[in-house]
């Protein structure tokens, strides 16, 4: 009877040893405040509409061109982006206000500025991404990445994600004579033309001759390629002067891609459409 009562006592303590609460982390050993670096800025994405601060480009200046390829099928995917609901250059108004600086300075000399593109809302990044993962998707291959594979288009930085154009003041551009010649519609099917092609050869665009075609992922299109010579060179020289004396920084991988130094949203990625009613 004693050893039964043992047992049962013993199990007893077992079971109830089991049960018990695991014990609480020991108290905090204060230790000496350390002062951390300053955390870069991670940038944030709003959908909200309107755009606040922003303006049709050409709405403020009027005399500026616009041929914005990403609300067209003229472009490396080869069919209108998402969020381009209409051909508009929209930016903040810091920075439309410095290209009409610009433009004033390029019609003195019988120029004329012409935008490309300008924000570009986040949801456009995401259709080049996945664009980007769908490797039989190269219907324009042979105009504008003619010499790169598609899957290094990322990787050697012609194409971004995030982008700088989402934070609304970016923008791709070239400078036309002044008055401008007209430009032939680009018609969907017709023969490709390589990006690096001289310039009576590539598509027949009304931009003075800077060596290579807009969107050209080729090293040629580098600002300062030492390929490009001649009337080609000092084009792309005067547009980087211009726009330097605005306040712009370009991008050294794109002749055609300037940023606002000073820009308002330097930390901000906004998804809102590229549409008039996206600026109020």
């Amino acid at each position: 009877m004693r050893y039964r009562l043992a047992v049962v006592l013993a199990l007893a303590a077992l079971l109830g040893g089991c049960a018990r609460p695991e014990p609480g982390p020991a108290p905090a050993v204060p230790q000496p405040t350390a002062v951390s670096p300053t955390p870069t800025p991670t940038p944030s994405t709003s959908g909200a509409a309107p755009l606040p601060g922003f303006v049709v480009l050409t709405d403020l200046d009027p005399r500026i061109h616009a041929d914005i390829r990403y609300a067209t099928p003229h472009n490396f995917v080869g069919r209108p982006i998402t969020g381009y609901r209409e051909p508009l250059c929209l930016l903040t108004r810091q920075a439309a206000e410095a290209l009409r600086r610009v433009q004033d300075a390029a019609l003195a000399g019988g120029h004329s500025l012409k935008v490309y593109d300008c924000y570009r809302p986040q949801p456009a990044v995401d259709d080049f991404v996945a664009w980007s993962k769908s490797p039989g998707e190269q219907q324009t291959k042979a105009e504008f990445y003619p010499d790169v594979a598609k899957n290094r288009l990322f990787a050697d930085g012609y194409i971004g994600a995030p982008t700088a154009h989402s934070r609304g003041s970016t923008m791709d551009l070239t400078l036309v004579d002044e008055p401008a010649a007209s430009q032939p519609p680009y018609r969907v099917g017709q023969p490709l033309v390589a990006c690096t092609a001289p310039r009576g050869q590539r598509f027949a665009d009304n931009s003075i001759d800077m060596g290579t075609g807009f969107d050209c992922f080729d090293p040629r299109a580098h600002t300062a390629d030492a390929r490009i010579t001649g009337a080609a060179r000092d084009n792309r020289r005067l547009l980087q002067r211009l726009m330097t004396d605005a306040g712009f920084v370009n991008y050294d991988r794109e002749w055609w891609h300037y940023s606002l130094r000073d820009e308002p949203y330097p930390d901000t990625f906004f998804a809102a459409p590229v549409a008039r009613s996206s600026v109020g």
